[in-house]
């Protein structure tokens, strides 16, 4: 073995003892193309979460509401402005009926995910919301919905909602402001964390994994903010471009990093709630198992119906749009199967929060 290789492991055998780091050898670890190194640090990450959740893998239902947003994120398919999206919303009833689909498919997590629409207030979630609690009470609901101000996420917690997912996208100002519009703020999004934390969501973050103009330093700055937020959940995928944004000639982010990102955050986290991305599996077709090897333990098959699953792109090129939800856990358990994990039906919460 070579001094450069035996440097390297034992920076694994520092961040799996101490969960730390410091900067100049985070930058070595994730800019360390080796084989053997990635293998070793893939090989940690899979004995650390099997120590904490065994060999499950926990299914999020996924139910796309609605792709109308008042947003103008410079990365994102249905951005305000993109005129050729073509927009939709389900009703109460159809979302509803997802759930019940989802539940009977094995199901006990609903993700109600959409763009921040200004349609979907506090008096129209807060009945939904516990109108699933209602038909489901053994279910959690996550909610994917964006920023609001704290007494809505109140609310919506009272109702029934469990948890939230709010990627931080990047953590340097200087950053986000190159990915956002003026008139969105990184100090309110900050904020935003730090309030469903306090409310008592499991709360999950996470960020674009080689988005326009990122460095080695931005995803150290997006570690120390892991560090520091302690986030039950953490979802990264790849940046993907989408054809209608201005970034669209910008180069995707690689697998290799996301995978070597996935493997460090379940060493510095041990304990969080770690997805293997559909933007994962969009870039890469064996995606979603490299993730669950790499010490990921979610997967999200999409509950959405599928008229409008084609409706709902982020990013170009988005897989299993038109598959039927059945269809979706099939292959998603076949997949899990084969490297060696098992779906299970389990709301799948944060060990912390497991009742």
């Amino acid at each position: 073995m070579n001094s450069d290789l035996e440097e390297m492991l034992r920076l694994i055998d520092k961040l799996e003892t101490t969960r730390d780091l410091t900067d100049e050898e985070f930058e070595k670890v994730l800019l360390c193309e080796d084989p053997a190194f990635s293998g070793e640090l893939s090989a940690r990450a899979r004995k650390v979460r099997e120590g904490i959740y065994g060999k499950e893998v926990y299914l999020r239902g996924l139910v796309e509401f609605s792709n109308f947003c008042k947003n103008n994120c410079k990365y994102c398919g249905i951005r305000r402005d993109n005129k050729n999206a073509q927009r939709y919303r389900l009703s109460e009833e159809e979302i509803l009926s997802c759930c019940d689909m989802g539940y009977e498919l094995g199901f006990r997590t609903f993700v109600l995910q959409g763009g921040e629409d200004p349609h979907f207030t506090d008096e129209r979630l807060v009945p939904l919301i516990r109108k699933i609690k209602e038909n489901h009470p053994d279910c959690a609901i996550t909610l994917s919905i964006g920023e609001r101000e704290k007494e809505s996420y109140r609310k919506l917690f009272e109702a029934g909602a469990d948890r939230y997912l709010l990627r931080h996208e990047t953590a340097d100002k200087a950053h986000y402001e190159i990915l956002h519009p003026k008139e969105m703020s990184f100090e309110h999004r900050m904020q935003c964390l730090r309030d469903l934390k306090e409310i008592g969501y499991q709360v999950g973050a996470g960020m674009m994994i080689g988005s326009p103009c990122q460095t080695t330093a931005h995803l150290i700055e997006d570690l120390r903010f892991l560090q520091d937020l302690q986030p039950e959940m953490v979802g990264i995928g790849p940046f993907i471009p989408h054809h209608d944004t201005e970034y669209k000639d910008q180069k995707a982010g690689t697998v290799d990093m996301t995978l070597r990102l996935l493997s460090v955050i379940r060493l510095l986290l041990p304990q969080v709630l770690l997805p293997a991305t559909t933007a994962l599996g969009t870039i890469d077709p064996m995606g979603r198992e490299k993730g669950i090897l790499a010490g990921a333990n979610v997967v999200m098959p999409n509950l959405s119906p599928s008229a409008v699953r084609g409706k709902y792109l982020l990013y170009d090129n988005k897989i299993c749009t038109g598959d039927e939800a059945a269809e979706c856990i099939r292959c998603m358990t076949m997949r899990v199967q084969k490297v060696g994990y098992q779906v299970v039906t389990d709301r799948g919460d944060h060990i912390r929060f497991k009742k």
